[in-house]
């Protein structure tokens, strides 16, 4: 007897980075699992998107940027909403998160898109 398939659940995922072609690598690879990818080239950007989308299921975002880093966008995205998934990239291993974010994971460039996958 053959097992059911079990349906992927597509997310709403933010990407945020601040290298153009390193931002539509992330893009590309999220949306050919078929997620709905919205994407900023900064923090500050990347918060009135959170704002904006209020069902936003995860945010992707690289920690070294300008304006306003991965750390802080992570930290104000969950006082608008607590319960969103946050995945950090970054290409310094010295990179740590403050201590509310911890438990998040770190994607370290470089990586393979099916590493993001």
């Amino acid at each position: 007897m053959r097992r059911p398939r079990r349906e992927k659940k597509l997310a709403k995922i933010l990407a945020v980075e601040d290298e153009d072609l390193v931002r539509e690598l992330i893009v590309e690879t999220l949306e050919s699992e078929g997620h709905r990818v919205f994407n900023a080239p900064d923090g500050e950007k990347a918060l009135s998107i959170v704002r904006e989308q209020p069902d936003l299921d995860m945010i992707v975002t690289d920690v070294r940027m300008p304006k306003v880093d991965g750390f802080t966008l992570a930290l104000s995205a969950r006082e608008v909403r607590p319960d969103i998934a946050l995945m950090f990239m970054t290409g310094y291993t010295g990179a740590s998160p403050p201590q509310k974010l911890a438990a998040e994971k770190t994607l370290y460039k470089p990586f393979a898109p099916e590493d993001l996958v």
